[in-house]
C-alpha cells in the first residue's frame, strides 16, 4: 500500500504548552502577591445582630454623630464645623461621652480622602470605636 503524500510530510503535531504554563504562573505570582493585601484592612466590619441592634438604640444618647457634607465642612453633634476645627469639637463632644463611640455618615460627593481623613481625626482624637452608617 502506498501513502498519502498528507501523511509522509514531516511537522510538528503537538500542542505547544510553553506559553500555557508561562501565563499559569505569572496568574500564580499575582494572587500570591494580591492575597494577602486583600484580607488586610484598617476599618475592622462588624455585623449587627437583633440584639444588638435594641441596644444601639438606648445607647444613641451616649454616642457622637458626625456627617461629613460635600464641601468639606463636618457637622459633630448637629452643629456644623470646618474641617479645619474638626479635632476640637470631637474632643469636647467625646469628653462628654462614656462609651467613646463616633459614628460617621457621608454625603454622596464626598471623596474618599475627606471621609477617612475624618474617621482618622476621630481616632485621634479619642474615639475608642467609629461605626460607619449608611443610608
Amino acid at each position: 500500500m502506498a501513502r498519502s503524500s498528507a501523511s509522509s510530510e514531516k511537522g510538528i503535531h503537538e500542542a505547544n504548552l510553553t506559553p500555557l504554563i508561562d501565563v499559569s504562573l505569572v496568574l500564580v505570582v499575582i494572587l500570591l502577591v494580591a492575597t494577602p493585601l486583600a484580607f488586610q484592612s484598617s476599618f475592622a466590619v462588624q455585623t449587627a445582630s437583633e440584639s444588638a441592634r435594641k441596644a444601639a438604640q438606648k445607647a444613641d444618647e451616649d454616642r457622637v454623630e458626625m456627617v461629613v457634607h460635600d464641601d468639606g465642612d463636618v457637622t459633630v453633634n448637629r452643629q456644623r464645623v470646618r474641617a479645619t476645627l474638626l479635632g476640637p469639637a470631637l474632643e469636647d463632644a467625646l469628653r462628654g461621652s462614656a462609651s467613646r463611640l463616633v459614628v460617621v455618615r457621608c454625603e454622596d460627593e464626598v471623596p474618599h480622602g475627606v471621609f477617612v481623613h475624618a474617621i482618622d481625626e476621630a481616632r485621634a482624637h479619642g474615639a475608642a470605636r467609629v461605626a460607619v452608617v449608611g443610608r
